[in-house]
């Protein structure tokens, strides 16, 4: 059985056109034991500048690590989404991320399947997701890392799909990264459909979903970049807990929340619970 902690993807602060270090810090002084930075290909203006609290790959790794050394913080995993449908990008990213989150310290890179090609088939699409995660697993497996597959996509919006995703490549880098509010704004009872799935989790994103945003998206959608504060939604979190301390490792709970506000409310929820 693993014990389950409190983390946050560093998305919390998107809007406050903060850097790394700053989210970082943040993060700490709310509370969370472990933050989920976000990572991306190149050089971009707002990252470069300070406003954004993305980091290049082209950096240096260790300008994470020391982030968090500085604040306390422990590192739950990389936000390294990448389409695996199209391995033109999905690859090379991914092995990026992989070989950047080893040298950082992050034990798990979080994906999906991303948004597909319009002239490719189920089954092509199928076909090029093995031959992504195939090659990503290759990498991962000799650096311990782990790959967290999240529904939030055309074919994982529903518990087969994502399923049929993870049974692709036989790999023990390759599990689950669950995300709360994706799956309940796909349509299904998100405490349902982790409880079939604790035995493969490696890493939770903790998204809880408004009301408001539930009546207007709930089975229009396959999900959503953030949800509101944990506790102002929809979602059951003593259930979650309770189904994460079945899982055969430790979770970290990687609360998904679009501002600092909702971020210090969203531990004050979960802190209570566990």
């Amino acid at each position: 059985m693993g014990k389950v902690h409190v983390g946050i993807n560093l998305e919390f602060v998107r809007h406050a056109d903060k850097n790394l270090e700053w989210a970082v810090a943040k993060a700490a002084q709310l509370g969370y034991d472990y933050v989920e930075p976000m990572v991306h290909w190149g050089r971009e203006l707002l990252s470069e500048a300070g406003y954004f609290h993305s980091v290049s790959m082209f950096d240096d790794p260790l300008r994470i690590k020391r982030a968090c050394a500085k604040a306390g913080v422990k590192l739950s995993g990389l936000s390294a989404h990448t389409p695996l449908c199209k391995p033109e990008i999905g690859v090379e990213y991914l092995k990026q991320a992989i070989r950047f989150a080893a040298e950082c310290g992050a034990p798990v890179v979080n994906t999906d399947e991303g948004p597909k090609q319009a002239w490719t088939t189920e089954e092509e699409d199928h076909a090029l997701m093995r031959y992504t995660l195939m090659e990503a697993a290759k990498v991962a497996e000799p650096r311990g890392i782990l790959i967290g597959l999240e529904p939030h996509q055309q074919y994982s919006k529903h518990p087969a799909g994502l399923d049929r995703i993870y049974k692709l490549v036989n790999s023990p880098a390759i599990g689950i990264n669950f995300d709360t509010g994706n799956s309940y704004l796909s349509g299904h009872d998100p405490c349902k459909w982790l409880a079939k799935v604790v035995g493969r989790l490696v890493h939770l994103h903790a998204k809880d979903i408004s009301l408001a945003q539930s009546e207007a998206e709930r089975g229009k959608v396959s999900g959503t970049p953030v949800g509101c504060a944990c506790g102002d939604g929809v979602v059951d979190w003593a259930w979650v807990i309770a189904i994460c301390k079945k899982a055969r490792r430790d979770i970290v709970l990687s609360v998904e929340c679009g501002t600092v506000d909702q971020a210090e409310r969203s531990i004050a929820c979960l802190r209570a619970l566990i």
